[in-house]
């Protein structure tokens, strides 16, 4: 695995410095222990470090995404109710000046290999320097888009112009004056592209498999004296206090009312109000009933539908932008933010093509070639996605117990016990990652919390002289069925469907293809991969299993091994 080197061995690696890693590093200074991040690219940030693409911004509302700690919000402040990338990378530059976090971030140490020791009871932690590290807690803070999805395009290496994935940018700006450009996906990085590339190219050919149902963004500027005298009012520190109740872990929540409680009339002035809001208020603080009763979500989808089709002027692309009949109900697949998203695609030097009715046959060297046609381009935007969720894990060789690989352990399927660790390898820990409530909740709500509750776990575990803990399998395999439960009491299952086997003591289901469940990768197993019940049942469970005696834990002590009952 290389060499140990000199003064390599900690009590714990964090991998990554985005929040995740920015979370626990001081939680685990201040129980005295030394700790070191390891981050992959040149600076921090996570997935701001890495999409730099034009337009890339993130589509949770200033000011709850970001850390909720006073002394880091009380004197920095956001220009923009949703912030660019530009902008959040200075954020955690603030953020890591405020914390003196730098000193302990070690950049361009890409984490490739963590072998679990069972004599030693360590971690040895491979880089791709040569260099190994020995450590007694690991912290797979790997994000739920680290790993980019590039589908095979027959001839791509022939491609005469340029071909960019939008996590892999290039760091300097890339121009789309008077150019053909075409763009593959429209999920949120695609339709961010879309707009900027509108305002600029020559041509525009967007390459569409699944209508996006996204919602207006209402982005602006914000008013620093104004926000400053939110902060002194107390505002912000009750929005903060509002994610931390809510099943999104945002500021609002549903209204408590089911859809056909109210009349039309009613209905349509909220949703109205809601949309004028902006931000995801549509999708998150509307009728309780929105993902659960097919009735009341055909009526949302009408409502947004209508109100879609008075910005597209081409009845050709209104079809296909907002179909009659959707694809999937509405919130089955993650709807997007846009800002003038429709208006660009009506323009007349703007195409839509349908994947579903021709696919891509071939890139060549001049551009893409369907059986509608070749469309010659000077540059292609792989707007494709990611492996959400477990991708990261994957890029690196984890090594458990007896052995086993996670690969061959996760081979018929992700297990792990409350989205925080995995069954035979002790102490590796993770925040935000596969099986919490990482897709359906607000990221630095989610992560402050875990953090909170690992920073607990680590004390306890130091105050009661435990050296490992891993989860049981039968906390596993019951976690795993509270997912499939919670999954199928909502519309989730109901997008394009596809029938597929599913864990033990769950029936055969349809599931939506989204990279929520995995099935936007060939050949992933196609699971839910994220806790829909909500933040606070999440937070509730997780906190129980350490009232509960470590209930579901193998303790790992010097001489001995006890599981919690």
């Amino acid at each position: 695995m290389g060499s140990l080197g000199e003064n390599r061995e900690y009590d714990a690696i964090l991998v990554g410095a985005g929040f995740g890693g920015y979370t626990m590093l001081p939680k685990l200074r201040k129980l005295g222990l030394r700790a070191k991040i390891y981050e992959r690219g040149s600076g921090s940030g996570g997935v701001w470090h890495w999409n730099q693409y034009p337009g890339a911004r993130v589509d949770s509302d200033s000011p709850t995404y970001q850390f909720f700690d006073r002394e880091i919000w009380e004197d920095f402040t956001f220009s923009e109710r949703f912030p660019g990338f530009r902008e959040l990378q200075k954020y955690f530059q603030h953020v890591g000046r405020k914390w003196d976090l730098r000193k302990d971030i070690e950049y361009h140490k890409n984490v490739t290999s963590a072998h679990w020791d069972v004599e030693s009871r360590r971690w040895i932690v491979g880089c791709s320097d040569g260099t190994t590290t020995r450590c007694k807690w690991l912290f797979a803070n790997v994000g739920f888009a680290a790993k980019e999805y590039k589908p095979y395009l027959k001839g791509s290496a022939d491609f005469q112009g340029d071909m960019f994935h939008t996590a892999h940018w290039p760091h300097h700006d890339v121009d789309l004056q008077d150019k053909r450009i075409a763009v593959i996906g429209t999920g949120a990085s695609g339709i961010q592209v879309i707009q900027e590339a509108g305002k600029l190219c020559k041509h525009l050919t967007v390459y569409q498999r699944t209508p996006n149902f996204c919602l207006p963004m209402q982005q602006r500027k914000l008013d620093p004296v104004e926000e400053q005298r939110k902060k002194d009012s107390g505002v912000y520190e009750a929005a903060f206090k509002a994610c931390e109740k809510t099943s999104a872990g945002v500021p609002y929540d549903t209204n408590g009312r089911k859809t056909f409680d109210d009349t039309r009339e009613e209905r349509e002035a909220y949703w109205n109000r809601l949309i004028q809001d902006g931000g995801f208020k549509f999708w998150v603080a509307g009728y309780i009933d929105l993902n659960s009763d097919q009735k009341a979500n055909d009526a949302a989808y009408d409502f947004w539908r209508r109100m879609v089709l008075k910005r597209i002027k081409d009845p050709h692309k209104a079809q296909l932008l907002a179909p009659e009949v959707p694809p999937h109900p509405f919130g089955a697949k993650r709807p997007s933010l846009e800002q003038n998203y429709f208006e660009v695609l009506s323009q007349p030097n703007v195409d839509i093509v349908d994947l579903n009715e021709f696919p891509i046959q071939e890139v060549n060297a001049m551009g893409i070639r369907t059986a509608a046609g070749q469309v010659d381009v000077d540059l292609i935007v792989l707007a494709t996605g990611f492996d959400g969720l477990t991708g990261g894990f994957m890029d690196i060789d984890l090594q458990g117990v007896d052995g086993k690989t996670l690969k061959q352990y996760w081979s018929d399927g992700v297990k792990t016990s409350m989205g925080v660790a995995i069954p035979g390898f002790p102490n590796l820990f993770f925040l935000f990652g596969p099986q919490a409530p990482s897709t359906f909740s607000n990221g630095p709500t989610c992560i402050q919390f875990q953090g909170r509750w690992f920073e607990k776990l680590v004390q306890k575990m130091l105050a009661e002289g435990i050296e490992t803990l891993e989860p049981t399998e039968d906390a596993a395999d019951s976690w795993g069925e509270k997912i499939w439960e919670r999954w199928e009491a909502t519309l989730l299952p109901r997008g394009k469907m596809r029938t597929i086997s599913v864990a033990p003591k769950v029936s055969l289901t349809n599931i939506s293809h989204s990279w929520w469940t995995g099935a936007n990768i060939p050949g992933k197993k196609v699971q839910p991969l994220s806790w829909a019940g909500g933040l606070p049942s999440y937070m509730q469970m997780l906190d129980e299993t350490l009232e509960k005696d470590y209930q579901g834990w193998i303790i790992g002590r010097q001489s001995r091994e006890v599981s919690g009952s």
